[in-house]
């Protein structure tokens, strides 16, 4: 039993220092695994004197609104790591102003990426809706039961320095799974499983394949982590662009996109007139990809096969 848990929300201030603790923990781990000599406990005031050009030791602790000491200690760390300066002030020879060091700088650019991902995953792991904070702590510790929270940044970081190790390949017998099973987690996740979706997800050739349409699957080592399927449209030469779904633990890594723009480059050589896609609002992420990759909008038409569809979108392939 976890006793912390079980004491409510007067365990509040408990919770979160365990909380701070083992994500400090679990960073350090990620800088680890990739030889970046730096402890999480530095990032905050490192970050300001990357962000001003000089700055005092007193301009920090009011910017982060702790103690002196605090922040002098965690300046003599890292000019003992040589990643800062310190200069006379000009003004006042008493005063230091600290800088970033070239040694600072090649750190910066080396961590940088990482930085983006811990980032990245942070905002995925509390992207929670909740009552409260206690249980949105609840929900946030049973997400790091899941998957630890360096693996999570780990896998992010190597997924974005191999993107280019993403096969995108056409249907086999042997994908079909593949094809239902991930299209249905994805809509049991945003939406619900309408009998249309079922109907072409079991049925993938009759639906698709057997009239001409065309289903493609990305692979990352060997295993299907993506789908997206071209589907005939009645008007002659107009595809619909459907079924596209990623799994969950390889969401956030482009990969979406990555088979949106195969999808139109095999229209475009196939001389397709247009592709057309339907989707909802709620979905802005994927509404602003659309448009990014030059989907306007059109009318939706009675009669739409989806019930959760509140706009329509189209893209003029053929030149």
């Amino acid at each position: 039993m976890d006793a912390l848990k079980g004491l409510g929300e007067i365990g509040l201030g408990s919770r979160l220092k365990r909380t701070s603790e083992y994500m400090m923990r679990e960073t350090q781990l990620v800088y680890d695994e990739f030889n970046i000599d730096f402890d999480p406990y530095l990032f905050p005031t490192f970050k300001i004197i990357k962000n001003k050009d000089g700055v005092t030791n007193t301009e920090i602790t009011n910017s982060l609104k702790t103690s002196q000491p605090a922040t002098t200690q965690a300046i003599n760390k890292l000019h003992k790591k040589g990643l800062i300066s310190l200069k006379e002030d000009k003004l006042d020879k008493r005063k230091k102003v600290v800088f970033v060091s070239n040694k600072g700088k090649q750190l910066i650019e080396n961590v940088t990426p990482i930085w983006n991902s811990i980032e990245h995953i942070i905002k995925e792991y509390t992207n929670i809706k909740s009552e409260s904070l206690t249980e949105l702590i609840n929900e946030l510790e049973a997400k790091f039961n899941e998957k630890s929270f360096s693996k999570a940044i780990i896998e992010h970081i190597k997924m974005n320095t191999t993107q280019n190790t993403i096969a995108i390949t056409t249907f086999k017998e042997e994908y079909s799974s593949s094809f239902y099973n991930l299209n249905i987690e994805w809509l049991q996740t945003f939406f619900y499983v309408e009998p249309y979706d079922e109907e072409v997800l079991s049925n993938p050739h009759k639906y698709i394949i057997d009239k001409g349409g065309h289903i493609f699957f990305a692979k990352l080592n060997n295993e299907v982590v993506g789908t997206v399927a071209l589907m005939p449209m009645s008007e002659p030469n107009v595809y619909e662009l459907t079924k596209m779904a990623v799994s969950p633990k390889h969401r956030g890594y482009k990969i979406g996109q990555q088979l949106m723009q195969h999808c139109i480059d095999f229209a475009k050589d196939r001389q397709f007139d247009k592709l057309v896609l339907y989707s909802n609002t709620k979905l802005e992420n994927a509404i602003y990809i659309y448009r990014k990759f030059g989907f306007l909008e059109i009318p939706v038409e009675k009669g739409c096969p989806y019930e959760r569809c509140n706009i329509k979108m189209e893209l003029k392939t053929k030149s």
